[in-house]
């Protein structure tokens, strides 16, 4: 079962291979890194490293059984409570909920962990896997985002009602059908 990480040192080989393995397809949606970005990745990896040291950011990888990343989600830019969720998951691996199904468990990581109660994401209007696991994790539109010259939506999640919401619903249990 794939395993929710917090980003290390040690993450840097897989989370290369998961970016150049699904750039193509990252990039029918969301803008490309760009070559610069594949080219000083070491560099790249070690300031996101030490933006999570200085309690900045939070960034994780979600691990497949076999050591591969199948996805990363970001908490970006942490400050008063508020953060900003961005992930991304691998072609492979889309449609099978584990978009899903991470976001909510790093809502309640968020809270937990990281002390925050607002969850803030843009999605461009093109991309309607992501409007759909935000929707599903408790997120709703706030408002009109441009991601790069595309036109998208801004969506929040209280992360105390999301997290009552799914009590309620007496939990998750981790399989869903699709995102």
């Amino acid at each position: 079962m794939p395993e929710l990480q917090q980003l290390r040192p040690r993450h840097a080989p897989a989370v290369l291979a998961f970016e150049l393995a699904n750039r193509e397809y990252f990039a029918a949606t969301i803008t490309d890194r760009g070559d610069d970005y594949f080219a000083h990745f070491a560099d790249r990896h070690a300031a996101l490293l030490a933006e999570q040291a200085a309690g900045v950011c939070a960034f994780y990888v979600l691990v497949a059984e076999d050591g591969s990343v199948l996805g990363r989600f970001n908490l970006v830019d942490l400050e008063d409570g508020t953060a900003e969720l961005g992930y991304r998951v691998a072609r492979h691996a889309a449609g099978r909920g584990l978009a899903t199904a991470t976001v909510r468990d790093l809502c309640r990581l968020a809270a937990a962990r990281h002390g925050l109660r607002t969850l803030r994401a843009a999605t461009s209007h093109a991309n309607v896997a992501s409007q759909r696991v935000l929707s599903k994790a408790g997120f709703v539109p706030i408002g009109p985002a441009d991601l790069g010259g595309q036109p998208g939506t801004w969506y929040q999640c209280d992360l105390a009602a999301a997290s009552a919401g799914h009590d309620r619903a007496g939990g998750r249990d981790g399989h869903e059908a699709t995102d």
